[in-house]
């Protein structure tokens, strides 16, 4: 178990991968699920990026060409998961009994691996762990989530993510490389191929005799998930993108947060007045810095105390802007924790309209009442 970090992180490298895509590769491994799911080599069609490649999907009319029940797409996602099924029942199942309220599996998720071994946690419920859900974390929910974005239009068809799903690749992949689990012939074939596919390119579309495929990101950046254990990442670009493909498509993310191009670039007071997302609204602010808002947009001040559970940190309660659409308060607080730069980060939790006290409002962001908040002695 101790190579299993190692080995997930080669399958994150290639989740993240920024090269151009290993075209000859990509299309090799693509006629060979065409081919175990008993269709001919398809006609390749390169695209720059996911949207593009939505585009043409949508002007060509090519979802009009798939059957659903028959078609290339509908019996290649039929032969995968019957792979993926076959070697669950290999693995243990884990991957199908998923969540589970076990507690040393939940304790398994925030200490390191070599503990969790020692504690005698299964192999393949910490690779579960340690694997799957890392690199779906990272690569799944973060970065194919925020190409998704990008998709403006439905396209009537279904897209393989390609380098985004490396967590169920890397799970039965590292399964066999350690040997504790073995496949059938068939289903180690099926796996190589995607393994190669997932290795060369991004995502793609299969038609009945065409088949759309994306370049992968020319850009894509990542910061580490805080207070993570198994190398979870999630998109951050501090001063540009953090994904753009050749094309010039692009998302913008702040510490995971997807936000408009203002937000990184040229945040204001004014256009956060005019924002209605509360999280863009956050991202905003803090780009600019709580105190530097809450100076320039003349945020009325109701309450300031010290902070019970944060010796020498103030809370502060402000009203908010009339021109916020929620109703409610401003509590600017002092991280309790210090960061990764060495400050203590301060940041603003909304509150309800109603409170007057800044120990009030600190209260009933933890349940309880000032009181009680005030009789604490740290808080994280």
């Amino acid at each position: 178990m101790a190579s299993v970090p190692t080995l997930r992180d080669t399958w994150l490298a290639l989740g993240v991968s920024t090269l151009p895509s290993d075209r000859p590769t990509a299309e090799a491994a693509v006629a060979d699920l065409y081919r175990h799911a008993g269709f001919r080599c398809p006609e390749f069609v390169w695209v720059p990026s996911p949207p593009a490649g939505a585009e043409l999907i949508v002007s060509e009319q090519l979802s009009g060409t798939n059957s659903l029940t028959s078609g290339a797409a509908a019996r290649i996602a039929s032969t995968v998961s019957r792979s993926r099924e076959r070697m669950d029942n290999r693995t243990g199942g884990v991957s199908r009994r998923w969540p589970s309220d076990n507690r040393s599996l939940w304790a398994a998720r925030t200490q390191p691996l070599v503990e969790s071994v020692r504690q005698g946690i299964a192999p393949d419920a910490l690779m579960r762990i340690a694997v799957w859900d890392s690199l779906r974390t990272s690569l799944f929910d973060g970065v194919a989530a925020a190409v998704r974005s990008l998709v403006q239009q439905p396209t009537g068809s279904v897209a393989w993510y390609g380098q985004q799903e490396a967590h169920r690749l890397a799970y039965y992949d590292i399964h066999r490389a350690l040997g504790i689990s073995a496949f059938r012939g068939t289903d180690h074939a099926i796996l190589d191929t995607q393994t190669a596919l997932a290795g060369a390119t991004g995502w793609w579309w299969a038609f009945d005799s065409v088949c759309v495929m994306s370049e992968r990101p020319r850009i894509l950046q990542t910061e580490p998930l805080p207070g993570a254990v198994h190398n979870e990442r999630r998109l951050h670009g501090q001063n540009e993108p953090a994904v753009q493909f050749v094309d010039g498509r692009s998302v913008h993310v702040d510490h995971g947060t997807i936000v408009p191009e203002w937000v990184i670039t040229e945040p204001t007071v004014e256009r956060i007045a005019r924002e209605r997302n509360i999280e863009i609204r956050r991202c905003a602010i803090e780009r600019i810095g709580w105190d530097v808002y809450i100076d320039e947009a003349g945020l009325e001040l109701v309450d300031r105390t010290d902070d019970p559970g944060n010796a020498g940190a103030p809370l502060s309660l402000y009203a908010t802007p009339t021109s916020w659409v929620a109703d409610g308060r401003i509590l600017l607080v002092v991280n309790g924790s210090v960061e990764r730069d060495g400050r203590r980060r301060r940041y603003g939790l909304p509150v309800p309209n109603g409170m007057t006290s800044a120990l009030d409002a600190a209260g009933w962001t933890y349940g309880i009442t000032g009181d009680d908040y005030s009789r604490l002695v740290r808080r994280t």
